[in-house]
This record gives structure tokens, sequence and C-alpha cells, in this order.
């Protein structure tokens, strides 16, 4: 029995309701994407990733928008 590593993703996604949004995967990596900007990136099928928004940038105390699944995400762009 072998067990099959989960499909590498390439998901994007774009910032248009905050000054500033981290996404923040389950490795700890995150991605800071600022409003009206998007970005693209790679993920795991299955993974949940936070978005966190961040409304003060002298804050530590950032909101937890959502988690959201990287399916749920869409395809980047060819």
């Amino acid at each position: 029995m072998s067990l099959q590593p989960p499909k590498k993703l390439r998901k994007q996604f774009t910032n248009a309701t905050h000054p500033l949004i981290v996404l923040k995967f389950e490795s700890g990596h995150q991605i800071k994407v600022y409003q009206n900007e998007g970005k693209e990136f790679d993920c795991y099928s299955g993974e949940t990733i936070k978005l966190l928004a961040v409304n003060d940038p002298t804050s530590s105390e950032w909101e937890l928008i959502e988690n959201r699944k990287a399916d749920a995400f869409a395809d980047a762009s060819a």
C-alpha cells in the first residue's frame, strides 16, 4: 500500500475589500496581498488557508476573515 502525496495546485487570489490580506498556509508560509492586487501561489489539494485582514499595519492583531480550502480558490490563469 503506497500513500500518494497531495496534488500540487496553482491558484490565485485577488483582494478587493481590505487594505491588506495575508494568506496563511498550513506550513506557516504567508503571502501578503494588498488591496486591488492579486497573487498567484502554489498549494496542495485539501490544504486549509487562512485569510487574515490587516486593518492596521502597526498592530499585531489580524482579523480572521475565512478558512478556505485550497480547491475553493480560482485556478491561476495559464
